[in-house]
């Protein structure tokens, strides 16, 4: 139960980040240049394949050029 909680919030926060890049017509590469992380691990995020720590959706927010609380806000 736990395990299917966890890959389906992956999904979700990858789904959010996804249609926040292409909403601001960046493309992976851009994002990584405006934060610390790099356009694969992006990718798998994206793709709900990676595990993300607080510190990754800080970076995340950074690149993309928002508030961090925007990324987690997709249940709504």
């Amino acid at each position: 139960m736990i395990q299917k909680d966890t890959t389906e919030i992956k999904r979700k926060f990858g789904e959010k980040i996804q249609q926040m890049r292409k909403k601001k017509n960046l493309t992976l590469r851009k994002v990584a240049q405006n934060c610390d992380l790099d356009d694969s691990n992006i990718s798998k995020i994206e793709n709900g394949k990676f595990d993300v720590r607080l510190s990754t959706i800080f970076e995340l927010a950074k690149g993309l050029g928002v508030e961090a609380k925007e990324l987690v806000d997709f249940n709504a």
